[in-house]
């Protein structure tokens, strides 16, 4: 797995500066500067001549639709629906030409019996990072120095302690160090806030350096502190004490400190009494120098001076704070150059699209766009018309040469363009599975494409893989399944993906970057990576990383508070309200109503913590530095095991319920609903299924209850919540949904138990239903109304859809093998027709246990199926591939595939 080589550090993403990360309207964006944040974004808005124009918003529904997509973003499509469906319509492409230059491609179609009059706005904008805080968005914060001056960042500490630990102490949110905060007025965006000095004896420490010795030495401390407080300074051997004044603003502390030698010096910072302040950072430097320090708000020049292209139709746009120019080239004639002086043109530019005269459009003078107004387009019934176009970065100079290099004849930009899209050939499927085929488009473009920049993680803004633009931000348990997705389109994609939520062995601040739901899904991304292809480099490589994951989550290392209860159940509560990602699941809901965070156990979270130590233990196997841990994994799924078992299991209702304690931690029973039914009847309480901890009798029940078409099953799929409950309902999030990622936990847990039917059940139903609705709609969407059948939710998701490409890979392309969570490939190979298949195993279930494997090799021909060390029974699958049924199978077994005319 070559992919491993060169894993990103600062959880970044290996994609271009040139792709899909804008977090406005949709088009191509540029990484202008990574280390400030700033990004330039080129929007194509069609519409109809003095009419409307068309602004295709990633915020809301806005006519536009993922359409094709590239893994590495050397080309990329989306298709704007200017009359619903298909009457009239662009297509907007991009296409890399090289590193600093892509093919514009504008498709326009009139498929209607009436000509028509079209428009294509280009629009260009600096859009620099959003910071937290009131009055201007595009506000950074300077600190003016002497020369020789150095200023410390508050979050630039060597360590930070609060006096009464927290339980985010050794998991701080989104990746940020402890004690962080973000906002306009911070230098460098952050500064130490979260109740640092509420509690006395909180403590800062730093070990800045000094380029000179101080003979009359001043200590400029920038801070907040609504009620004041007092600090303990100590410089060296030297301790200061002094108060702080009330502010509701930044202000600047002056301490006097005398002679400083030159060189690294230490300065800690402890408080007392109960003052919470904020820290932005401080400098030492002599007291005459204390007056030429200043701290400026500067607002970002985001207005360009527009400078004449070398060419006709081109144009450069230089940004003051940009350490790059922009040239863009069109081939349209009839064209105007406009600038758009406001923050937002989703109300904006509708609002003056009548106003044909002047050039520049001057709004309330937040925000800046350059427009080239291409008009009018003329179409005469069923036709189209193809413009195109060039966007390039570079110097002043190397703007100028592309652009004087570039010419815009229609066969050359067909063929780059040509050659581009044709890198979207996906894997060879069976032929039953065309019918899945633009569905499985559209969800791959959308995958693919929910790509934003900037996030803010670990001090750095990095390119993310999002579940959708609406949620602007790192997502743990989303993220998982977008790399689930990967897997199955593109390695390389999915490696970065893993790595981006996984922090350095040892990180005593962030044991894996954490927000949101923490379902450990990483460790399923890692199981499936591994099976997919083995690599020793990426063993060495995630296996520490997803163990210190593993051991926070299961309440053995730093603050972790995963394990206070005396049963040994495990609740996450802490870090998030949700402990399965599923929002308004109805026991969780009472929880938090109730306030008993302290004292209720889902049973998500136990048995999570059972199915990844199984993965650890398995992997623990390869490499002889980590035997040493497979004794702890098999005592925690012993006790997991055993406290499910003993405290959770409601014989009366067949369920699994969330356990209630004591105050000491004892169990009280199980959380019931008023009507006196358990409160988790629902997918949580039947969670130990997936963990594999059930005895027979108790799996059958639960597996009787999932296909039972009164209680899960519904014609979509899995419902979250049973629908026999008192408290389904029909108008939840999810509960009364059909959602994607825990039936994917299911459909593996199926083939783990040997049922292979139950399991095509679920990914045909889930791929059916997906093909329906993209299908009419063209959207991808989060979740699926059980009484209609219909998507729901944001419109452009990805994450926790993502399911329904591994089911169509699963089923219908060819060379794929699909295996359940008890099997850890050692090796595998198919022969180059898929006419052979060889792999050897470790299988990790009850050995009693059958188990299936889906393996998909070339049609129209018969398999001698043969196992070493278990026994195997094949069928072949309505949609083309085997199906093996493994029974009484050895901890190290192995199968072979051959053609019968071989034999």
């Amino acid at each position: 797995m070559h992919e491993c080589e060169n894993l990103p550090t600062d959880h970044d993403l290996r994609l271009p500066a040139w792709g899909p990360y804008t977090k406005q309207y949709m088009g191509i964006s540029h990484i202008n500067d990574q280390s400030r944040g700033v990004r330039f974004d080129l929007s194509l808005m069609p519409g109809f001549y003095r009419r409307k124009i068309d602004i295709p918003s990633v915020l809301w529904e806005s006519g536009y639709h993922p359409w094709e997509a590239t893994p590495d973003y050397s080309f990329f499509a989306h298709r704007h629906e200017l009359e619903w469906k298909d009457r009239v319509f662009a297509d907007i492409s991009f296409s890399r030409i090289d590193d600093q230059s892509r093919l514009i491609r504008a498709a326009l179609a009139n498929q209607t019996e009436h000509p028509q009059n079209l428009v294509l706005h280009w629009m260009a904008s600096l859009q620099p990072p959003r910071l937290p805080g009131h009055g201007e968005v595009h506000v950074f914060t300077d600190a003016q120095l002497p020369e020789g001056a150095k200023w410390v960042d508050g979050v630039d500490y060597s360590e930070l302690t609060f006096a009464q630990q927290r339980p985010s102490d050794g998991l701080v949110y989104d990746g940020f160090v402890r004690g962080e905060i973000r906002g306009q007025h911070f230098t460098g965006g952050s500064a130490i806030g979260c109740q640092f000095g509420g509690d006395a004896g909180d403590m800062l420490r730093y070990e800045p350096t000094l380029s000179t010795p101080l003979q009359d030495g001043m200590l400029l401390l920038r801070y907040q502190a609504a009620q004041g407080g007092e600090l303990e300074i100590g410089l060296g051997h030297q301790r200061y004490r002094f108060s702080l004044e009330p502010s509701n603003t930044l202000i600047i502390a002056e301490l006097p400190v005398g002679i400083l030698a030159a060189g690294k010096v230490t300065l800690s910072m402890h408080t007392s009494g109960s003052s919470p302040m904020i820290i932005d950072g401080f400098t030492l430097i002599e007291r005459s120098a204390c007056k030429d320090v200043a701290f400026v708000d500067r607002p970002w020049q985001i207005e360009p001076e527009l400078l004449a292209g070398p060419v006709p139709s081109s144009l450069i746009l230089r940004y003051p704070d940009s350490p790059c120019y922009y040239g863009l080239v069109w081939d349209y004639s009839d064209a105007q150059i406009r600038q758009f002086r406001n923050d937002e043109l989703d109300r904006f530019a509708r609002h003056t699209v009548h106003n044909h005269v002047d050039d520049i459009i001057q709004g309330n003078g937040k925000g800046h766009y350059t427009n080239v107004f291409m008009r009018p387009i003329h179409l005469v019934p069923d036709s189209s018309m193809i413009l195109h176009g060039m966007v390039c970065n570079g110097t002043y100079e190397e703007v100028h040469g592309y652009m004087s290099n570039f010419t815009l004849d229609y066969d050359k930009c067909e063929s780059i363009y040509q050659a581009e899209r044709s890198k979207l050939n996906p894997p060879p499927s069976y032929p039953s599975g065309d019918r899945y085929a633009f569905s499985q488009q559209l969800m791959r473009a959308t995958l693919l494409t929910n790509t934003v920049f900037p996030v803010y993680t670990k001090r750095n803004y990095i390119r993310h893989s999002t579940p959708g633009r609406w949620w602007d931000s790192l997502y743990t348990w989303d993220s998982g399944f977008i790399g689930l997705g990967f897997s199955d389109i593109d390695t390389r994609r999915a490696l970065d993906c893993l790595n981006a939520y996984m922090t350095e062995p040892g990180d005593s601040q962030a044991a894996f970057i954490h927000h949101g739901s923490p379902v450990p899904v990483q460790h399923y991304v890692f199981q499936e990576l591994w099976n997919r292809g083995q690599s020793p480099d990426f063993l060495q490589h995630f296996y520490p990383r997803l163990r210190q994951y593993y051991l926070f989550l299961a309440g053995k290392t730093s603050s972790s508070t995963t394990n206070t209860l005396r049963t040994g159940l495990l609740k996450t509560w802490d870090y998030f309200y949700n402990s399965g990602g599923w929002d308004d699941y109805p026991p969780q809901k009472y929880v938090h109503e109730h306030k008993l965070d302290a004292t209720v156990a889902p049973i998500i979270t136990t048995s999570q913590a059972i199915r990844i130590a199984k993965i650890l233990k398995m992997a623990a196997a390869m490499s002889d530095d980590w035997q040493k841990d497979i004794r702890g994994y098999e005592e925690d799924i012993r006790l997991w095991s055993g406290a499910l078992e003993a405290h959770a299991w409601d014989e009366q209702a067949s369920y699994y319920g969330y356990v209630v304690h004591n105050q000491q931690g004892e169990s009280l029973g199980h959380l019931r609903h008023d009507s006196g039914a358990n409160y988790n009847m629902g997918m949580d309480g039947l969670y130990p299924l997936v963990a594999g901890v059930c005895d027979r009798d108790r799996a059958t029940r639960l597996i009787t209850a999932l296909f039972d078409e009164s209680r899960f099953w519904t014609p979509i799929g899995l419902s979250t919540v049973d629908q026999s409950a008192p408290y389904y309902r029909a108008d939840g999030y999810w509960n009364g949904a059909v959602w994607m990622p825990h039936q994917w936990f299911f459909w593996k847990t199926m083939l783990d138990l040997g049922r292979p039917d139950y399991a095509f059940r679920i990914a045909n139903t889930a791929l059916e239903c997906w093909k329906r609705e993209t299908e009419a709609t063209y959207n991808c969407y989060e979740h699926f109304i059980v009484q209609t059948g219909r998507g729901a939710g944001w419109h452009h998701f990805s994450g926790l859809s993502a399911p329904v490409i591994n089911w169509f890979a699963s089923y219908y392309q060819l060379g794929k093998v699909t295996i359940g969570f008890n099997v850890w490939m050692l090796q595998q190979h198919f022969n180059e027709e898929f006419t052979e298949y060889r792999a050897e195993f470790h299988y990790a279930g009850e050995a009693e246990q059958a188990f299936s494997m889906l393996v998909n090799l070339a049609e129209g021909v018969s398999y001698s199926v043969v196992g070493t060390g278990c026994n195997v029974q094949s069928s072949l699958q309505t949609s083309g591939g085997l199906a093996l049924i493994i029974s009484d199978c050895l901890p190290r077994a192995e199968i072979s595939i051959q053609p019968v005319e071989r034999q």
